[in-house]
């Protein structure tokens, strides 16, 4: 990961991504799932920066699953889901603004400026 490492709280959000795609019967991981993933987690920087500017994280969710809809593969398996090519670039850029404020570790508030700047996804519509 180029010398950054993922906090517990961004492996923590990733996995919840993971279980939200498959919730929705998605067979992906999404820059949406990601934002789901932050929305559950529901601690750290990204969720405190949310709460602070009266970021409906409800109605987020709500604006998301209305948005993708349910997919309609299998109960797909959480782990084996792979990243979509923006759902990826987020985390590139996560790791970019890790970079950018000489941090050595990428956490919620990296992924969650990684969500803004990737402005094509799903989440940064929402």
């Amino acid at each position: 990961m180029n010398g950054y490492n993922f906090t517990e709280r961004v492996r923590k959000v990733l996995a919840m991504a993971r279980e939200e795609a498959a919730r929705l019967h998605h067979e992906y991981v999404g820059t949406e799932h990601i934002l789901l993933g932050l929305i559950r987690e529901g601690e750290g920087v990204a969720a405190a920066v949310l709460q602070n500017l009266s970021v409906d994280l409800d109605e987020i969710q709500q604006k998301i699953e209305e948005t993708v809809k349910k997919g309609k593969a299998a109960a797909a398996t959480g782990p084996d889901l792979p990243y979509t090519s923006r759902a990826k670039k987020v985390l590139e850029l996560a790791m970019g603004e890790a970079r950018d404020l000489s941090h050595g570790y990428v956490g919620t508030e990296h992924l969650l400026l990684g969500l803004l700047r990737e402005e094509k996804g799903i989440a940064a519509q929402v």
